[in-house]
């Protein structure tokens, strides 16, 4: 279980966690949901060593706060950032085989696993990332994270800019890593998919968490989704 307390993040002098807690149990999809700014990837980043924080992050009982990004990626935690980050000179192909485990450690994912939840990766196998359409590449980032076997997955707005067909490969995959038992926090803007796909609901406001609960929850909860999610 993966459980954050008391989180407060900074970007210099700029205060923008203000004393967030949750937690995300095994095997639970939970959407972090808030509109831009809110301070939702602030939080992904913060968990994954990769923005100024204090507080706590535990993994599984051991703290992961103040440790290198690299060692937190080892402990089993993946991250996919919103900006996709795939290696634009190499081939699908390659950009997969640089997120796998060495020979030592296989893993729960392999390149027959990614191929057949987005089909579209395996016909452009050979082709470079960088020529890869923007879902393409979203696939992509997401299936490279994968061949890491993580225990919990951080996603940053997998949908975005995305196509519905697009969208719901990404949800179907997200059903897919809670069957595999693996546990999921999707950061996510379109609240309808998070609703479809999560267990829980986080909602982000001002740096703070202002709302938590099922997705039956926060239907029901009209106050919330005006002040805190709708335009």
């Amino acid at each position: 279980m993966l459980v954050l307390k008391d989180v407060h993040a900074y970007y210099g002098k700029s205060h923008v966690l203000h004393g967030v807690q949750f937690d995300v149990p095994a095997g639970e999809i939970v959407a972090l949901l808030g509109r831009n700014g809110s301070g939702r990837s602030t939080t992904v980043k913060a968990i994954m060593g990769l923005v100024e924080g204090t507080g706590s992050v535990r993994w599984r009982g051991e703290e992961l706060m103040g440790r290198k990004a690299f060692e937190i990626a080892q402990a089993g935690i993946g991250y996919v950032p919103e900006s996709r980050d795939v290696f634009p000179t190499l081939t699908v192909h390659q950009n997969l085989l640089l997120g796998q485990k060495g020979r030592s450690q296989a893993g729960k994912w392999g390149f027959d696993d990614m191929y057949t939840i987005f089909p579209r990766l395996k016909e452009r196998q050979h082709t470079q990332a960088g020529v890869l359409s923007g879902g393409e590449q979203q696939m992509l980032s997401l299936c490279r994270t994968l061949m890491g076997s993580p225990e919990v997955i951080m996603i940053d707005e997998p949908t975005e800019g995305l196509a519905p067909k697009l969208v719901e490969l990404v949800a179907g995959c997200l059903r897919e890593l809670k069957r595999r038992g693996i546990s999921v926090l999707l950061v996510e803007q379109k609240l309808t998919i998070a609703l479809e796909v999560a267990d829980r609901c986080l909602v982000m406001g001002h740096g703070q968490i202002v709302f938590e609960g099922t997705p039956d929850e926060l239907r029901a909860n009209s106050d919330i989704r005006k002040e805190w999610l709708e335009v």
